[in-house]
């Protein structure tokens, strides 16, 4: 499930690229712009609101910090997910 919506993502950043760089019809897909601009938005509160949580992950936390950037919850929350079964054993 997370795959899906992570590859979601990553459509809709690559889409608001393309129609940014004019390799898309003139206003075809303005839309998009905005979902990717909005999306960018929430994950960047959720970077500052949540870096306790960004700082679970085992690499490098520049890293964490992008795949935040990327795709948020779909990042942190199974990060925070494995230290919960962590802690309950």
């Amino acid at each position: 499930m997370f795959t899906l919506l992570k590859l979601a993502c990553l459509a809709t950043y690559a889409l608001a690229l393309a129609s940014l760089a004019g390799l898309l019809p003139a206003g075809a897909f303005a839309y998009v712009r905005m979902i990717a601009a909005i999306l960018l938005v929430l994950h960047t509160l959720e970077l500052v609101f949540l870096f306790r949580h960004v700082r679970l992950y085992r690499g490098p936390l520049a890293i964490s910090m992008i795949l935040t950037l990327l795709f948020g919850l779909l990042h942190w929350k199974p990060l925070l997910d494995a230290k919960a079964r962590d802690d309950a054993r």
